[in-house]
């Protein structure tokens, strides 16, 4: 006789993990100042606390998923929450930068399989008729985590030690894999070999490439050891698209880039998280190292931002039925754009808070207006045994784009001389923000190349657009985590 589980039960399962995962990764990037002091780290090591997470994510999602098809979807998931959980206690008890850099890698690893898979398992464990629900309260749940990151985590920082910001993982944790054992049935999908090769020439290549870019400044760009790693992981990124085009079982399927919205909805994934994130990496230190703010106060401040996408994303995965997909991503990148030069136009040591709002609240509306339409446009012509390769294609992207975003811009940040200190760092901190509005305003022409409504309703009236029907509810739903995901920086 099968057991039957509670609704609420494979809800709290699915999502508590998945709010862990997207909580640390706000909190770590508001805690960053503090760790600069507390651990001596340099802007340099700054920048890996944030993409050595961003990297190894990005590098194993896509694997995990088919680890997860092939072994068991929640065995993988138990994996990768255990995993996350250990280097949670790992990166707490780091003394030294590398080792928290160290840990923030294999917390990626972990979070690699979380975010993925718990959506995953969380519809196969509920009806069809409760599954709208179930997924509308997991995307809000996980973007809720996302919105109170700042908040939650400049009250641990503050009244306790950055260090706390890992050691609430680890309860949460401990207490998530029972949960996840009694109440998300195992499920599989094509059990096909692993892409090892792939995994390695994509993941080395990557990290060459960041590599490369961070330390240009230090090194010299003409140096042996920056045109090397720069040389190096274009020829392994090279090697990994010939390699994925021959594979039996790719990691990436590259049919996939066949469809022009799966291939236009990447490119701006790509660069919309280049420039925003690069920009939230520069500013959100500066309410902190520049104006003196602690972390509560800078959470605080930082939440116009942070709080507006839960409101307008729901709100764009309603109206992209009617607007289309393009006309609401295109809005959202022209307010993000405008949000990040107003901020670059206005910043200074003495700006006043008020002063800074407008750009805040662009931000944030255009995020939202462009997470749910985005995710639309990824799917809209895939066909349902492609949709997890396709928005784990999607995902991985987006992380690459944070890691490359945040390379560049800090370069361009420590190129200026920018220094860690009130006097420093804001005259540095300006061009660094206008080449992440720059790189927005290119996201926004390349959204031009999204099929338009009328494009998208043909393509359906052909037989195409519907395979992807039920995908594009579920993602409409859960949109806000999607994309906040995976979180990482806003």
């Amino acid at each position: 006789m099968k057991r039957t589980i509670p609704v609420w039960l494979a809800i709290v399962a699915a999502s508590l993990p998945v709010f862990m995962a997207t909580l640390d990764n706000l909190v770590v990037t508001n805690a960053l100042p503090v760790m600069h002091k507390a651990l001596g780290a340099t802007v340099e090591e700054l920048q890996w606390i944030v993409n050595a997470y961003a990297l190894s994510f990005a590098a194993f999602m896509l694997l995990a998923v088919g680890l997860g098809d092939r072994f068991g979807r929640r065995r993988v998931f138990i994996a990768g929450l255990t995993i996350f959980t250990l280097a949670s206690a790992a990166a707490a008890l780091s003394t030294e930068p590398w080792q928290l850099i160290a840990a923030r890698a294999v917390q990626g690893v972990g979070s690699a399989a979380l975010m993925p898979l718990s959506l995953t398992l969380l519809v196969g464990s509920v009806s069809d008729k409760m599954r709208p629900l179930a997924i509308g309260i997991w995307g809000g749940v996980s973007g809720l985590g996302v919105a109170l990151g700042p908040l939650i985590g400049g009250a641990v920082v503050e009244g306790w030690s950055w260090e706390a910001i890992f050691w609430l993982n680890v309860p949460i944790g401990v207490l998530s894999v029972p949960l996840a054992l009694f109440a998300l049935p195992n499920s599989f999908g094509a059990r096909v070999r692993a892409d090892l090769v792939g995994l390695l020439l994509s993941g080395l290549g990557l990290l060459a490439l960041v590599f490369g870019i961070v330390r240009g400044n230090d090194a010299g760009w003409s140096s042996a050891e920056v045109l090397g790693a720069l040389i190096g992981g274009g020829v392994l990124l090279l090697a990994f698209v010939l390699w994925e085009s021959r594979a039996a079982a790719p990691l990436l399927p590259l049919r996939l880039f066949r469809d022009r919205s799966f291939t236009v909805a990447n490119l701006v994934g790509l660069t919309f998280s280049f420039g925003i994130f690069g920009s939230v990496f520069i500013l959100i230190q500066f309410l902190q190292v520049v104006q003196g703010h602690g972390p509560l106060a800078a959470g605080v401040m930082t939440m116009p931002w942070t709080l507006a996408p839960m409101f307008v994303a729901p709100l764009a995965g309603l109206l992209a039925p009617r607007l289309g997909t393009r006309a609401l991503i295109i809005a959202g990148l022209v307010l993000l754009a405008a949000g990040m030069f107003w901020l670059a136009g206005v910043l200074s040591a003495t700006v006043p808070y008020e002063t800074l709002v407008p750009g805040f609240v662009a931000a944030g509306i255009g995020m939202g207006l462009v997470f749910a339409p985005m995710s639309t446009a990824v799917l809209a012509n895939m066909r349902p045994e492609d949709h997890a390769k396709a928005s784990g294609t999607n995902s991985t992207l987006r992380e690459i784009g944070v890691a490359l975003g945040v390379a560049v811009l800090t370069a361009v940040f420590t190129g200026a001389g920018g220094k860690l200190t009130p006097t420093g760092y804001v005259d540095a901190a300006i061009p660094a923000i206008y080449v992440g509005a720059a790189v927005l305003v290119l996201a926004t022409l390349v959204a031009w190349l999204l099929p338009s409504r009328a494009q998208a309703q043909a393509e359906t009236e052909a037989g195409v657009g519907t395979r992807a029907g039920s995908a594009v509810e579920l993602i409409n739903a859960g949109s806000l985590t999607a994309h906040y995901e995976q979180q990482h920086g806003l």
